[in-house]
């Protein structure tokens, strides 16, 4: 198939990402869940507070996958942040139990045609690239079968002794002097 016939089949089947995104965040202000904010403050979120993470690669999502992803973990119900592509699970000697139908993801660069970096090349300037955003489903690791126990046990949690120090020295390195800042707020309001 050419790549415009693929494109406009691509665009005659399906509705814009932009306006599937849009519209699934509308819907999630509508319910009066704010997607952006504590996520984990969920009854139906299982899954522990952490990135969710392609199961493959360890590469963690970014940008409003992350918001699509922890949507997925509460709507669904997953005990875990690990995500896969159909072919990644069949990689892995597993596979993607029957009826699934994944949660919908994005890819956004860009790429500079071989043309426009010849021609920029010649013309002694910098090639324009066009961006471009693909679309892929990708299967919580509750949504498959036989996969490796180490991508299907959550992690474990940090140890609470831990979380205090990390938050401190964050605190420290900003700079800021918040104790300070602290005592100054509880002193306004009495």
């Amino acid at each position: 198939m050419s790549r415009s016939a693929t494109r406009a089949r691509a665009g005659r089947d399906r509705p814009s990402l932009y306006h599937e995104i849009t519209d699934k965040i509308i819907a999630e202000l509508e319910a009066g869940r704010v997607p952006w904010v504590q996520p984990w403050g969920s009854v139906r979120a299982k899954a522990l507070l952490t990135m969710p993470k392609n199961a493959a690669t360890h590469r963690q999502y970014s940008g409003i996958n992350v918001l699509i992803l922890w949507g997925a973990v509460i709507e669904h119900g997953f005990s875990s942040q690990n995500w896969l592509t159909f072919r990644q699970a069949l990689g892995l000697g597993a596979n993607v139990r029957k009826g699934e139908h994944g949660t919908t993801v994005v890819y956004a660069d860009r790429f500079v045609p071989d043309e426009e970096r010849q021609r920029a090349e010649r013309d002694g300037d910098e090639p324009n690239a066009i961006p471009f955003l693909k679309r892929f489903a990708v299967f919580n690791a509750d949504e498959c079968e036989n996969l490796p126990p180490e991508l299907t046990s959550a992690p474990a949690p940090i140890p609470a002794g831990l979380i205090l120090p990390h938050a401190e020295a964050l605190l420290a390195a900003t700079g800021a002097d918040f104790h300070r800042r602290r005592s100054r707020l509880l002193q306004h309001r009495r």
